[in-house]
Order: structure tokens, then sequence, then C-alpha cells
């Protein structure tokens, strides 16, 4: 049984079951349900639950406080009670188009990386099998081995649709019927054109020229081959989390069941086939030409820029406008010099997760490492890329330096690829010419495989550093007990009237129950550091921050009552999760005049939540305290 999964059930039945739920989010400390009738809930049988430290019931909301813990308590709630949940954690919302694309398609990623990471492994063993000649391709071992790795890549959109529903908050199997569909064989490119000539063609005589193989309420379709990409579900899944939301509003409840989903499949799917489509296909079309206009300018630079960018062409897809040319050329010449520039790419992915290994915190991620190590030598990176690499950005960016060295060995020695059957490792056959028997591509490539990995390991083994918050940071305080301060002052984090914690209209903060402190009238609408630590915990709505003092004081500042409520209106941070900060930088600055208008309390508790590892916590409640004024005391 997974962890806090008894806890989960105890509490999903007492409020009133799942039927009773209507959505539920959670902030730092609490689930915060919105229940139907909330007196179907058992309130005394909750207070005494183990794990459940109270309950309350404020701003419509019947609040169950967990502790520090909730958002894993919420993850598997939401997983029993089948919730979407209207928040999907307690990281910062990323600011700029770039990190929230990063940490999108990552976020997508994470539920499968287990799974993809064994599929990976699968694929990359039977490889070495057929390699060793243990048997061959119309094995039923190697058809079988192969159709149980390959799965999860093949039908990626589908696999994607649910876990990007999940995370739009979108109802999951919405996201599998639209992956789905975009997997249907009988809509893909390669089915179509081999079906039989086309109706028409569009943009004829420009790099945009398309057949027209099927049309839909009289408009073109530009199909593509959606198996295997990325990017495309994702955006039609977004574009259906926002749709159902919009239908669920105007569609009566008693039919609501059946006909938002209805209208949702029918305005996505249609909007995607027609309009995503044919704009990753026009991308495909500009990549391809470019970099065919490249090769004839300067082979080296080519390699360069194909090795440097082919990873970001996968992600979005566009490398698809290669494929076509490199056919072509095999079967006009007998070989193809283009496609040679991307294959260090996957060398110094692979290494570069290699370095993380020894540099990474978390023991979670850390594990991956291992078998994507492995399946990214036989040429699967999917894993370390969207699981270890990407997210961190930087490793990415010296896994596509690595690629570009790996780039320029090839464009120098104008390798030529004579079939494209090889992935990984086993490509080096790729690169020996069947006719004449000349190995000597094969032997560059292999020069490209070393000077890929050495490049792409160096830079991350002595350029990056891991700045990840480790959850068991207060394990590692008491191990290092000359750290430990015997006295600790922290200072007020903002200007205003303070008073004892009894004061204020919270139940949990009043009670003390989770943590020790006082709470502050704000004068002054902003957040300042009260000692230099780190960031441990950022909510997306701006509201609460949690903050960890160099020598283990764990701190969490709460501005206002029931603020998560606004989900981030007139708050502005100006730190993100796993930052370093000093005394009297500003962390976050609120709008009082505006947040009261609202109607909510500002009163904002500051509370030692591991209180329990200090001999006692001392609050100075004077009635007008400024940022640079002595708080609380605690005593080690």
């Amino acid at each position: 049984m997974r962890k806090y999964e008894k806890l989960a059930k105890d509490i999903i039945a007492n409020v009133g079951g799942k039927e009773n739920i209507n959505s539920l989010a959670h902030c730092v400390t609490r689930l915060r349900f919105k229940l139907k009738d909330e007196s179907k809930a058992n309130d005394d049988v909750l207070k005494n639950m183990d794990g459940v430290v109270t309950v309350m019931k404020s701003g419509g909301q019947y609040q169950v406080v967990i502790g520090n813990h909730v958002p894993d308590v919420y993850t598997v709630v939401c997983d029993l009670a089948g919730l979407g949940g209207d928040v999907q954690g307690e990281s910062d919302s990323p600011k700029g188009l770039l990190n929230k694309f990063i940490d999108l398609i990552s976020g997508v990623f994470q539920p499968i990386l287990g799974v993809m990471c064994a599929a990976g492994m699968i694929k990359g063993f039977n490889a070495l099998f057929i390699a060793f000649g243990l048997y061959t391709i119309t094995d039923g071992t190697y058809m079988m081995l192969n159709s149980i790795g390959d799965s999860i890549f093949k039908f990626m959109p589908i696999i994607l649709g649910y876990t990007a529903a999940k995370k739009f908050g979108a109802k999951p199997f919405l996201g599998l019927i639209i992956g789905a569909a975009l997997c249907y064989p009988d809509i893909q490119l390669s089915t179509l054109s081999s079906a039989g000539e086309p109706l028409y063609t569009v943009f004829s005589g420009t790099m945009f020229e398309s057949p027209v193989y099927m049309t839909f309420l009289g408009l073109p379709v530009i199909a593509m081959d959606y198996t295997s990409t990325v990017v495309p579900v994702i955006l039609i899944v977004f574009i259906a989390s926002k749709l159902e939301k919009f239908f669920g509003k105007i569609i009566p409840d008693v039919v609501k069941n059946f006909f938002v989903p209805m209208l949702v499949l029918l305005v996505s799917l249609p909007l995607g086939f027609i309009v995503i489509g044919p704009i990753a296909t026009f991308g495909s079309n500009i990549v391809g030409n470019s970099f065919l206009w490249l090769f004839n300018l300067s082979p080296i630079v080519c390699g360069i820029l194909l090795g440097l960018l082919w990873q970001c062409l996968v992600i979005f897809g566009l490398h698809w406008g290669l494929i076509p040319i490199a056919m072509v050329n095999m079967m006009t010449t007998g070989s193809d010099p283009i496609l040679a520039g991307m294959f260090g790419t996957s060398f110094a992915q692979t290494a570069v997760v290699g370095a993380m290994y020894f540099k990474l915190k978390d023991k979670k991620t850390k594990e991956l490492c291992i078998p994507a190590f492995v399946s990214g030598i036989c040429g699967i990176t999917e894993p370390s890329i969207y699981g270890i690499t990407l997210p961190r950005k930087k490793p990415f960016v010296f896994s596509c330096i690595g690629g570009a060295a790996g780039g320029a060995v090839m464009g120098l020695m104008e390798v030529q690829s004579y079939t494209m059957g090889g992935f990984g490792i086993f490509g080096v056959a790729n690169y020996i010419n069947t006719s004449t028997g000349d190995s000597s591509g094969a032997i560059t490539s292999l020069i490209c495989i070393v000077v890929s990995m050495v490049v792409g390991f160096l830079l991350t083994f002595f350029f990056w550093k891991d700045d990840t918050v480790v959850e068991d940071t207060k394990a590692n305080n008491k191990q290092n007990n000359d750290k430990k301060a015997q006295r600790e002052v922290i200072y007020s984090p903002i200007k205003g009237d303070a008073k004892p914690l009894e004061q204020i209209e919270d139940a949990a903060f009043s009670s003390g129950v989770l943590g020790k402190g006082v709470a502050i009238t704000p004068k002054e609408g902003k957040v300042v550091a009260p000692f230099n630590g780190t960031v441990m915990t950022l909510f997306p709505t701006k509201h609460a921050i949690g903050i960890v003092s160099e020598n283990g004081c764990e701190l969490l500042i709460h501005i206002g009552l029931n603020t998560v409520q606004l989900d981030g209106k007139y708050f502005e941070t100006f730190v993100s999760q796993g930052d370093k900060i000093k005394k009297g930088q500003t962390l976050i600055t609120f709008d009082i005049e505006n947040i009261l208008k609202e109607g909510y309390s500002l009163d904002t508790p500051v509370v030692v939540t591991n209180y329990l590892d200090y001999i006692d916590v001392v609050e100075k409640t004077n009635k007008s305290i400024s940022s640079n004024q002595e708080l609380i005391t605690v005593l080690a």
C-alpha cells in the first residue's frame, strides 16, 4: 500500500465520500475541499484521526489540516477520488515563456519517467541481442520485446494525453481519447499517401507545398504522422481543458456528463488536425529546406547547427522535415550526408546524465540516471531529456553543445549515412558503405561518439551545480552539529503590529499546532528575509513562503488568512523555490489596500514549524515592530 493511502481513504470516507466532493485544492498545510453538502462530513472523526491536525470551515471551504506533508496526501486523495484537482503542487509558478514551457513539458512527463526508462532499457537490450546474433528481427522473441519496449514511444500521444489532461485539470479520459485520435492509423500521412492519389495540392511551388488527401467540412486537412510526437497532443489537450471549463458552465447539469465531452472533442480535435498539424508540417518544411541550403553552403556549419539543435527539433516534431530529404538522397545517390550531423546528440545527452549521476542530491532522480544512461547508449534518450536534463535547463544546453561538437566532426569529414536502421551505438553501422565495404565513415562516427560524450560530460561535471533543496535538509542539519546554533535570532519579515497567535481568527494557527510564533498586522506590503537561508516552499498563489535558515530553523510566513483564494492576485514574488536568500532581501510584495477591500484579514502568522527541534521558542509581541527588529529567538 502506498504511503498515506489509508489516511487518504479515511479522509475521503469522512468528508462524505468522493461523490460529495466538488473540488479539492491544497495550500501549505491543509487540504481545501469544496463539498456539495458539509453536513455529510464527520468533523469529530476527522479531528481525532491519526495524521489529521484539525478541521476548519472557512470561506466556503472544508479544510482538513494535515501539516507539511500535505502535497503527498493531496496526490493520493486525488488519485483515489478521481479528481483532477485545482492545484498541482507546492512549486513556484515559473516566470518567462521558456521556463513555463520547460515546466509544462517536464510536468507532463514526470508521471511516466519510471516506465519510460524501463521501456528504453528493453529496447536497448533487444537491439543488443540482435547485434550479438542471438536472434533476428523476424524472430518472435525480438518482435515481442520490441512491442513491449516500443509501445510507449510509438503511442506517446495517448500516454501524454492522459498526463497532460491531469496537468491542465481536464478529465483524464478526454486526454486519452485525444491521444488515441492522433494515433488513429487511417488518419496518418503514411496511411493516406499509400492509399491513393491526393485530392489536390495546396501552396504548390513553395516550400509549404502539401498534398491534401482528405477534407473536413470542406476544409483541407494537411496530414502528418502524429505517432511518437510530443507537442501536438499537449497543445490540443490544453485547448480541450479550456473548452471543458467553458462548456461546463453553459451546459445544463442534466446532460452535462455526455454533452460536455462530446462538444470538447468535436471542437478541439478538428482544430488540432486542421491548424496544429499544418503548423507542424510547415515548420518541418522550413527546417528541412534550411538545413539543405546550409549543407550546400558549408557541411561543417550544417553539422554543428544540426548537432546543436537536433534535440530541440525533436521536441517540437520539426525534425520530420529532414527525414524525407535523407530518404530521397538515399534513393537517388545511395547515401545521405545531412543527418550524419545529429549522430552525436544521443551520446552527448547520455554523457551529461552520467555526469549528473555524480552530482545529483535527490536520490529519486539519481536512481533514474542509470536506466536512462543504458537506454541512451542504445539511442533512446527520451527518459534522459524529459525526466532529467530538460527540467534543469543547463545540463540540456550542455548536451546540445556536446551534440554540436560531434556534428562538427561528422561535417568536417563529410560523413555519409548509407542506411537509417540503427540507433545509438548500433547506428555506427549506418556509416559503412555496403557497396564498397568502406568503413571510414564508421570510424569517424566512433570519434564523433567520443568527442560528443567527453564535451557533454566535462561541461556538466565542472560547470553544473545541483541547487536542489534536498528533502532531508533537517536531517542533514542535525548531522552537522557544528553548524547548528545554540541560539538563533529571527528578525521580523514585515513592518507592522505584532500580537500573539492566539488572537487571530484561524484555529489551525492560533492553536499552535502548525508551529510557534507570532502574528503581524502589516503596515507595509513587503516581506523581507528574516535571516540568511534558502527558500524551501513558495506556493503558486504567492500568499505563503517557507524558508529555512543556514542553521536549520524552518519558518512559515503566511500573508493573511484564507488569501489562497485570491489565486495570486495582489501578490508579487521576487524569489523562486530553491533560491538562496540574504537577510533583508525582498521576498514578496502585496497590495494591502486591495486585499482588505476584497474582505480578507491581513493578520500574518510567522511561525517556526520545526519548533520541536528546539528547547524553547521565545516570541516578542511588541505592539509596533519594524523589519530590522528581533521577533523570535529559538534556543537549541
